[in-house]
């Protein structure tokens, strides 16, 4: 089942135009991914998702139906959260702070408190640290607040941008095994990220985006092993 479509969507910022006709689909069950240079789109392309930027042109449907015009809280209670880049998540909060501020917009406090413990399961680092001030922690424990508290919206489709930027190799590596772990409970996921190794090894399909556009596709496995994705984003001649 197709759960989000993107049909020939550009974005501007002013007379910049950033995205040029951007179509693609994320099914029910997916791990999809963004790989690109800085600048490509990657970002842009997200937050039009999640309905922080508005498209100058096409739409943007999810389980068929048309959200171009649909204010971004209204996504997240229609099961579309996002972990942005840059974590945001809220320094002055404690780890449990943040979560709630997850679940905002939910009144189910049995599940709420189910899912509290499942994030906890997912990260057991935060449950040690529940009641640490977010603005004293690493950038590897941030991440996993972020993470978290988008999870914490119960969505269907969970948009993470750039969860692995700027953290230690041991922090990537535990950021990515989770990133498995949600999808293999049940949560679709759309994943920007320039580790476009760790990316494509765990996506279903991927999109190459280069200056606002897509030039390849294929499954994760098939744009691991191609020679000139992995000499232009793998390193790898």
């Amino acid at each position: 089942m197709t759960l989000l479509e993107l049909q020939d969507v550009s974005v501007h910022y002013g007379k910049i135009q950033a995205t040029h006709g951007l179509s693609f689909t994320v099914n029910e069950g997916e791990v999809v991914s963004l790989i690109g240079a800085n600048g490509a789109g990657k970002t842009t392309t997200m937050r039009t998702i999640s309905g922080l930027l508005k498209p100058t042109t096409g739409k943007i449907l999810f389980e068929g139906k048309d959200i171009t015009g649909i204010k971004p809280h209204l996504r997240v209670g229609m099961g579309i959260s996002q972990s942005p880049e840059g974590r945001g998540v809220f320094p002055g909060m404690t780890v449990s702070e943040n979560l709630a501020m997850g679940a905002y917009g939910r009144k189910d406090r049995a599940e709420i408190a189910k899912d509290v413990e499942r994030v906890y399961h997912l990260f057991p680092r935060l449950q040690e640290r529940e009641k640490q001030i977010c603005g004293t922690m690493s950038g590897g424990e941030l991440q996993m607040v972020a993470m978290a508290r988008a999870l914490m919206a119960r969505p269907r489709l969970l948009l993470l941008d750039e969860p692995s930027m700027g953290l230690a190799p041991q922090f990537i590596r535990q950021i990515f095994k989770i990133i498995s772990e949600i999808n293999a409970e049940g949560t679709t996921v759309l994943l920007v990220e320039q580790n476009a190794n760790q990316a494509l090894a765990r996506s279903h399909r991927a999109f190459v985006l280069e200056t606002g556009s897509i030039t390849r596709s294929g499954t994760g496995k098939e744009l691991l092993g191609d020679s000139s994705i992995r000499e232009a984003y793998l390193g790898v001649a």
